[in-house]
């Protein structure tokens, strides 16, 4: 219980009795479950030089005072906090203030912040409202109260935090610097920059958006944000933290964040320190105004960093490069000629908006001179993805975003001619200052660097390799690279040559080429893939390269180098000693001894799904594999799963994967989704229609194309579904490893799980994040509507071979055929095991059931 200072302001003065009782009392019921702590009196008062003294909840776990800015130990914020975690200010998270500010709430009913000379620096405006005492209670939420009802509070007047038990509503702002966050009517979250540009949305899927009438936004103890409506028989989850539902004593709060990113960040004991659980954005240069006017976000290894598009401009503050650029010479006050500063693999962010006004097909030279020749154009962009688009920028305002993975060029006007930013080598600064020391200074420091590094390097040499006779004149250059920096590590074809021995030991074949094994100099063993039939140049290449090593997860195969030289191209991946599933799961009675019991199948099922979700779903652009089969789940030294072949695909063909012809189909007959065959968009949800097949083969041990007279001359998967609906999954199940060990409750999640996954309507099937949860078993899962058969065995239609591979070690099993013809595909990429998959020419029937989460 907190009671006012200026009640203990005098050491001297004695409580009465009756007053003493009254205290007794309201103390006893603080501790018999009062909702709140004592009343602070009207006149108390706070100071930023007492930072201990605070009004606080009856558990202490809450408090309005003054707490330390993070940015700054010599300024505070007032407000709301939770262990030390702001989670409310007073006048906004801008509003820093020094050690001579004081809370006042006075005789009139009215909080107000207070500068060293008492004038006003933010107020409730509430002397109106009959204000007789304030209150902070257990969820936080800070109080003006008449008598006993609130006629204010932080709750009804949010700043940029959202704390469990506070509902958001569609009138309210979550507000830090230019960014905002509003809720609309329809139960979409947008973020907005200066209340005009939307740069992201996030909400319910349209069949709800006709009929809500006062959508709520509120994040739960656990971690999850959810949409409430009276409309919605139950709150809608939208958003998942990655720590929801772990830990008893975790704090979880939504804060927007001054570099308009919108996060959820969990706080855990009475450590101040916090931790970001999730974020809006993934990529930050993609938050519209980032790096302010003219402003480039670029990465600095995975850090966000700000600058100016060229010479032509001068950053605003030098000391912040957030706050954008200047021109030295403004266009409508020049005397020369306007140019244009060429920007590759950069582009001017256009949002809604501004985009319906400002978008046209164009070719790459015309999106230029349109731009340059037009008066009211400032910056255009012109995107090389294929799609034609021309993005003409018109407004006072530019955001820039500059990565080597951008397939598009900006251009920016500019008076007189185009300065590029130069490009500063270490020696530069030497450079600079060489007048200020004399020159033999200069000459003794440069020869005793070179000297320095000579001796640094070869010592290096001596300890790593002197015990290595064999190793002679090979370059050490990736054994001291390699594992350093994260990056793929560049090969010569020599040394590649001389690690596989010469190409002898061959692990399996694939498509577009084969798999050998290999030992490096530091004596790690590896995978070498050779590819063939390379469409990329050297520098689309690297960029996939660079692309595919940026994904780092427990679950996928780590790819460790490359080689790129002349024709040559070869991918060195880390070495998987149990080689692929399919070894495991079709082992013949003979091999009965690589069996895997249930628990490592569901081990691997679990992992499988895990590494897909985060190619999905976490990484900065979602890859789609294409191709998921037992062949490409390979297995670790302790039967962990690791997914391969990703992103493969994109580096043979770099075409849009999205929309294909039957020409042009990638994938294995008895995984192949539906609309691959249909002609249809190709998106993530085809890699969940593979996973479920897959899933379904690790519970059962058998093919899902195989019919037999045990299922009726049927598809298996639909003669599974027909006894999983008779309650006889022990049908389904594997019989090699049934008996008392198998988790019956496991079996029945996979089962129903991968029965979802292979729904035939994409919008019916779950995402891979849901799929993880489900199996889990923190997400409930109804009864699947019966998959229906997307392939008609025996059919007269078009048929085309593909490679299925099944080698011991399948690293770099085929994504997707080279030419474009059935003809030359045939040709190029013979049939391993001679399985076709045929397009149905009837079209494909909607399953009446739609899964909630699609």
């Amino acid at each position: 219980m907190t009671v006012s200072m200026e009640t203990w302001s005098s050491p001297d003065r004695l409580l009465a009795p009756a007053t003493l009782f009254l205290l007794l009392l309201l103390f006893s019921t603080a501790l018999n479950g009062g909702a709140r702590a004592a009343d602070v009196a009207l006149g108390s008062t706070l100071f930023a030089s007492a930072p201990n003294a605070t009004w606080s909840s009856s558990d202490n776990t809450f408090s309005f005072g003054f707490t330390p800015s993070p940015d700054s130990t010599s300024s505070f914020v007032a407000g709301v906090s939770f262990n030390g975690v702001s989670v409310w200010q007073a006048g906004g998270p801008g509003l820093l203030i020094d050690s001579a500010a004081s809370l006042h709430l006075n005789q009139s009913g009215d909080l107000q912040l207070l500068d060293a000379s008492e004038a006003i620096l933010w107020s409730s405006r509430t002397s109106a409202l009959g204000v007789t005492s304030a209150s902070l209670d257990d969820s936080g939420n800070f109080m003006l109260l008449n008598g006993t009802l609130p006629v204010w509070s932080t709750f009804d007047n949010p700043t940029d935090s959202l704390v469990p038990s506070q509902n958001f509503t569609v009138n309210k702002v979550l507000r830090s610097g230019e960014y905002s966050l509003n809720l609309t009517k329809s139960g979409n979250m947008t973020l907005k920059w200066n209340d005009n540009i939307e740069y992201w949305s996030l909400g319910l899927n349209s069949t709800y958006e006709a009929n809500l009438t006062w959508p709520t936004l509120s994040i739960l103890p656990i971690g999850t944000l959810t949409i409430s409506d009276d409309v919605l028989s139950s709150p809608v989850t939208v958003v998942y933290s990655s720590d929801y539902a772990e830990g008893t004593s975790v704090f979880r709060f939504l804060r927007l964040d001054s570099d308009g990113n919108l996060r959820i960040y969990s706080s855990s004991g009475s450590s101040v320190a916090i931790n970001q659980r999730w974020s809006a954005v993934p990529d930050q240069c993609q938050v519209f105004g980032y790096c302010g006017n003219f402003g480039i976000c670029s990465y600095n290894d995975s850090n966000p960093v700000c600058g100016c598009p060229s010479m032509n401009f001068d950053l605003i503050d030098s000391k912040d490069s957030r706050k954008g650029c200047k021109r030295k010479l403004e266009i409508s006050n020049c005397t020369q000629s306007i140019a244009t500063v060429d920007l590759e693999h950069t582009k001017f962010m256009t949002y809604p908006p501004e985009s319906s006004s400002q978008v046209i097909s164009s070719a790459i030279s015309a999106c230029r001179l349109n731009c340059l020749t037009s008066t009211p154009c400032v910056a255009s962009t012109a995107l090389s993805d294929g799609s034609g688009m021309c993005y003409s920028k018109t407004t006072d305002f530019i955001s820039g975003y500059q990565s080597p993975s951008l397939p598009s060029t900006s251009y920016l006007k500019v008076c007189g001619q185009p300065l590029l930013n130069p490009t500063v080598s270490p020696g530069d600064s030497v450079r600079t200052n060489r007048w200020r020391l004399p020159v033999w200074v200069v000459i003794v420091a440069v020869l005793g660097t070179l000297i320095g590094l000579i001796l640094l390097e070869g010592g290096l040499w001596w300890w790593c390799c002197r015990n290595n006779p064999k190793f002679g004149t090979l370059s050490a250059q990736y054994a001291l690279l390699e594992y350093a920096s994260g990056a793929p590590v560049q090969f010569s074809y020599k040394e590649l040559q001389k690690s596989t021995k010469g190409f002898k030991e061959k692990l399996g074949e694939g498509g577009f080429g084969a798999v050998y094994r290999g030992t490096l100099a530091n004596k790690t063993v590896v995978a070498v893939k050779q590819l063939e039939g390379i469409e990329q140049g050297e520098k689309q290449f690297r960029m996939e390269v660079a692309t595919i090593s940026s994904t780092h997860h427990l679950n996928l195969v780590r790819l460790i180098g490359f080689c790129s030289e002349g024709r040559h191209r070869l991918l060195v991946y880390e070495f998987m000693k149990n080689g692929s599933l399919d070894n495991f799961l079709f082992a013949s009675e003979e091999r009965s001894g690589r069996l895997l019991n249930w628990e490592v199948r569901f081990g691997i099922a679990l992992g499988t799904a895990r590494g897909i979700t985060y190619l999905h779903e976490e990484c900065r652009d979602c890859i789609v594999h294409c191709d998921i089969k037992p062949e490409n789940i390979l297995l670790d030294e302790n039967y962990n799963a690791k997914v391969s072949d990703f992103g493969l695909a994109k580096l043979v063909n770099p075409k849009d994967h999205r929309y294909r012809t039957l020409t042009s189909v990638r994938g294995t007959r008895g995984y192949l989704a539906p609309e691959w065959l249909a002609n249809l968009p190709i998106t993530s949800k085809s890699d969940v229609y593979s996973y479920g097949m897959v899933l379904l083969e690790i519970v059962s041990g058998r093919r899902n194309f195989d019919v037999s007279n045990e299922t009726g001359r049927k598809k298996f998967s639909i003669w599974a579904y027909e006894e999983y609906e008779k309650g006889n999954v022990q049908a389904i199940m594997d019989k090699r490893i049934w008996d008392n060990d198998v988790n019956i409750q496991q079996v029945m999640r996979a089962v129903e799980v991968s029965f979802w996954c292979i729904q035939e309507q994409p919008s019916h099937r779950p995402m891979m994040g849901r799929v993880v949860q489900m199996l889990e078993g923190v997400s409930a899962i109804e009864k699947p509507p019966a998959p229906k058969a997307a392939v008609t065995d025996g059919s007269a239609s078009t048929s085309i071979n593909v490679s299925s591979s099944v080698s011991a070690l399948s690293i770099l099993a085929p994504s997707a055929p080279g030419p474009s013809s059935t003809s030359s595909l045939q040709a190029t990429i013979p049939s391993v095991s001679g399985r076709t998959f045929e397009r149905v020419s009837s079209s494909l029937m909607m399953t009446p059931t739609r899964f909630e989460d699609s």
